[in-house]
């Protein structure tokens, strides 16, 4: 099955399908969601990329992040990614949306129209091996000091978005989030 994924515009309206790969070496805009998963101790799960990954392979990046399918509500496939990707199953939050470019490996483009969802759970991840190669938790301090010090370790949509999701951690976890 050829993967597609949803061409939009700058309001997140559908304006097409394209393949997968061709969208990225194309650089169109298209749909994407990321999942951000803490656990009760406020630390971010991240995952590695797996190393055989068509680009980003081996980086650090959020919990998991992913395309809708066509007729496919974005906040259904983030399930559906979480426990495909993860193992995992919890309450995703959404939280916002940004629109990012860039370049992440020769000939390869990310444009994506990016929504954002938040989660808690303190579940042990089951990691699919073909997408995952492993997985931590770190604080966001830490995880922000490590970027500084070691970027090329992490994706660029993670890089590109972080002061937004710390933005939305602090609510988290200074408004009594935590059910």
């Amino acid at each position: 099955m050829i993967e597609k994924v949803i061409l939009v515009d700058s309001n997140d309206n559908q304006i097409g399908l394209m393949e997968k790969m061709e969208a990225h070496i194309s650089g169109e805009l298209h749909r994407a969601f990321s999942i951000f998963i803490f656990n009760s101790k406020g630390e971010l799960l991240l995952q590695q990329r797996a190393l055989n990954k068509y680009h980003s392979g081996g980086k650090w990046t959020n919990t998991c992040c992913s395309h809708p399918r066509e007729n496919e509500h974005t906040i259904m496939a983030a399930y559906r990614r979480l426990k495909e990707e993860m193992g995992m199953e919890c309450r995703l939050d959404y939280g916002f949306n940004f629109i990012y470019r860039t370049e992440v490996t020769d000939g390869i483009l990310e444009h994506e129209f990016d929504h954002v969802y938040f989660g808690v759970s303190d579940d042990t991840p089951i990691l699919a091996p073909l997408e995952v190669a492993a997985f931590r938790y770190m604080s966001m301090d830490e995880l922000s000091k490590d970027i500084e010090l070691n970027p090329e370790e992490y994706t660029e949509w993670l890089k590109i978005c972080l002061e937004r999701v710390m933005v939305y951690y602090y609510k988290i976890f200074n408004h009594g989030y935590i059910d």
